[in-house]
């Protein structure tokens, strides 16, 4: 992708680049070069993602596009013992959210959890058939 500024390049980077596409409008922005709508109504990028990463821009600078920032999973959550907790509770007929309340976790840490495998949801029992 090329940014011409008048007839003069300015900036280039690969089409999939979403990191230098967000650093480089959002010095754009930042510098007072363009303004937040005119990148929202010509790329189609929601304002509040033009903001974001305005804000990054501002804190962190072009670095901050770049550096990988640990991310926390909801799977630390579920280890161990509070893994153990969980399977023993849901195998006694308790529900996810049941279960999430006594542990003091997300239910969706539960779902994710029961969605990846690493726990067996209760089996639901099938409703007998009512006699008419």
């Amino acid at each position: 992708m090329f940014y011409l500024h008048g007839h003069l390049p300015v900036f280039q980077h690969e089409e999939q680049d979403v990191r230098s596409f967000r650093m480089f409008t959002s010095q754009m922005i930042a510098g007072g070069t363009v303004k937040p709508k005119e990148i929202v109504k010509t790329f189609g990028v929601p304002m509040i993602t033009v903001k974001r990463y305005v804000k990054l821009y501002r804190e962190q600078g072009a670095k901050g596009f770049y550096s990988s920032n640990p991310r926390h999973s909801s799977a630390s959550v579920l280890k161990g013992d509070v893994l153990e907790q969980a399977q023993k509770l849901l195998e006694e007929g308790r529900s996810v959210p049941e279960v999430a309340a006594e542990l003091n976790v997300l239910t969706n840490t539960l779902h994710k959890a029961i969605r990846a495998g690493r726990l067996r949801g209760s089996q639901k029992k099938a409703k007998a058939p009512q006699p008419r």
